[in-house]
């Protein structure tokens, strides 16, 4: 009894521990979805055909289905601004002010400016990180030094 009311208070189960440990596996797909997708891939040049034809006679809700398949809408575009090159870390301050600049003019939407700043970061986190490494080979390198005085 105990069991059940701390299980309540927890707010469920324990971490990593099924509800329903004889349910369905991962990865089990329902029968009634196995059995749309064998009905269609036993028909798909019919179906294909189909919505062909009502494309070609005006249904637009099956031309807009042959037009995603054929040339679906892209996620993005690629961007062309000017752009200063980072080859130190004190180059990112003008870099970011480029992005800026080119957001406030309207020459970049205010999501490619985030897409493109985020690619700056992960050069900056780069960068960082190879210095980083730098600073540390150099400073292994001196301690044999201490170590033999």
């Amino acid at each position: 009894m105990t069991e059940n009311t701390t299980r309540k208070q927890r707010g469920g189960f324990k971490p990593g521990q099924s509800g329903n440990p004889a349910g369905k596996p991962k990865g089990a797909r329902h029968k009634a979805t196995m059995l749309a997708e064998r009905l269609m891939q036993d028909d798909a040049e019919n179906i294909v055909n189909a919505v062909l034809t009502a494309a070609r006679d005006g249904d637009m809700t099956a031309a807009r289905i042959v037009l995603d398949r054929i040339a679906p809408a892209r996620k993005g575009r690629p961007v062309e601004f000017e752009l200063p090159a980072i080859e130190e870390l004190g180059d990112l301050v003008p870099t970011i002010e480029a992005v800026v600049s080119a957001m406030a003019t309207g020459e970049l939407t205010p999501d490619e400016a985030s897409a493109v700043a985020a690619v700056i970061d992960v050069k900056r986190r780069t960068m960082e990180t190879v210095d980083i490494e730098r600073r540390i080979a150099a400073l292994e390198q001196r301690e044999p030094d201490k170590k033999s005085r």
